[in-house]
């Protein structure tokens, strides 16, 4: 099991990819309190306790509505409550989706230097497809993402494979000649389920921890070890 592991992880990192599919949350950018804050806002509206912002980080990277049944617990099977938290949630995010998200640490150089490297980048996200473009216009504005998806209507939340392996084939890249990056347990069983080669970060919302428990054969500290796997030059 141990050799075949690392078998697994030498081919990851010897080949150049001509495309790296990033998760957002937690991955490319720190959403965390804009997310939280605005379902805590619904929360107090139906007289329920607010959650320390911390903990969303358990609660997203499954879609709204999961981030929604575990913040709001077993009031989530309240219709009328339901409905308030989230058309809060709607609104407050809408307005109020940039105000803290930042980028993290060197990933605008990493975006910059897989674009002169030549391979493409794009965005797959599980937060509704509507606020991904705002968000990487305001953090990442001086790069042009292949393609930035959130959750359509037309496709399934990952873990899903589909809508990875859809953006794939509009731009005809195989499964082999992408490298997906993450930063959950969400993401390590997506680049499974669509049979491409996942890098983990550790700096996300989950942890390492989470990310080796699921099965990630690569976890990274920075940036710079993403641009070196994505290029082939970790051989």
């Amino acid at each position: 099991m141990l050799k075949r592991k690392i078998e697994e992880r030498k081919t990851v990192m010897s080949k150049k990819y001509k495309i790296v599919v990033f998760d957002l949350d937690g991955t490319l950018v720190n959403s965390i309190f804009d997310l939280g804050n605005s379902v805590n806002k619904g929360l107090i509206k139906i007289g329920a306790e607010p959650h320390p912002i911390e903990k969303y980080k358990r609660f997203v990277g499954n879609g709204r509505e999961m981030l929604l049944k575990r913040a709001m617990g077993n009031v989530y099977y309240d219709e009328e409550k339901r409905k308030i938290v989230k058309d809060t949630f709607n609104t407050e995010y809408a307005l109020h989706s940039n105000d803290n998200t930042e980028g993290y640490k060197g990933c605008a150089e990493l975006l910059n230097n897989l674009k002169k490297a030549g391979i493409l980048t794009a965005v797959l996200s599980n937060k509704p497809d509507e606020y991904v473009p705002e968000i990487l216009k305001k953090v990442y504005p001086d790069h042009i993402f292949t393609e930035a998806w959130g959750q359509k209507p037309d496709y399934k939340c990952k873990p899903d494979k589909e809508s990875l392996h859809t953006i794939l084939k509009i731009h005809n890249i195989t499964p082999n000649e992408c490298l997906y990056v993450g930063d959950s347990d969400v993401d390590v069983f997506t680049a499974r389920n669509a049979g491409v080669d996942m890098v983990g970060v550790e700096w996300g919302f989950r942890g390492k921890d989470e990310l080796l428990q699921a099965g990630a054969k690569i976890v990274v500290k920075n940036a710079e070890e993403i641009f070196r796997i994505a290029v082939g030059e970790n051989e």
